[in-house]
């Protein structure tokens, strides 16, 4: 078993919330959010009855980092993705962007991001554009 790379399920019958610690960034915007779900000094660290199934969703949404996800139970309940994109600028942290982008590299390889892309703002990620909590570290305030 990679400890680096857990992924793990909790589901309440409605939604089932996925998380991938190799993924996360910890930006604490799930704890913050919905503490009543989501607290990392808990184990485990999601609670999935500490709130509703769409309050639940609305969190998982705003995860930078990808580390939380979700789908729903019921394959006929799927919710239509928003095509907007909007972009966020978290203070002392990564930009975020919400929605469907192609990022290319210096290569010029293209991937395709979907829902929410954090992107480094500090300069010290080591996994650049993308953030990788780094920004904790070392102090960054913009």
């Amino acid at each position: 078993m990679d400890k680096a790379n857990l992924k793990k399920e909790y589901s309440n019958g409605e939604v089932t919330v996925v998380w991938q610690n190799g993924k996360c960034i910890h930006s604490r915007i799930c704890f913050n959010g919905l503490s009543s779900v989501f607290d990392p000094t808990k184990r485990p660290w999601i609670s999935i009855n500490g709130a509703t199934t769409q309050a639940i969703i609305e969190q998982v949404k705003k995860c930078p980092s990808g580390a939380l996800s979700y789908y729903m139970n019921d394959a006929s309940n799927q919710e239509a993705e928003t095509l907007e994109t909007v972009v966020e600028v978290r203070p002392n942290g990564p930009l975020i962007i919400y929605g469907t982008l192609k990022v290319r590299d210096r290569e010029g390889n293209e991937s395709i991001k979907n829902k929410t892309t954090a992107f480094c703002r500090c300069g010290g990620s080591n996994n650049k554009p993308y953030c990788d909590g780094t920004h904790l570290k070392n102090g960054f305030e913009g």
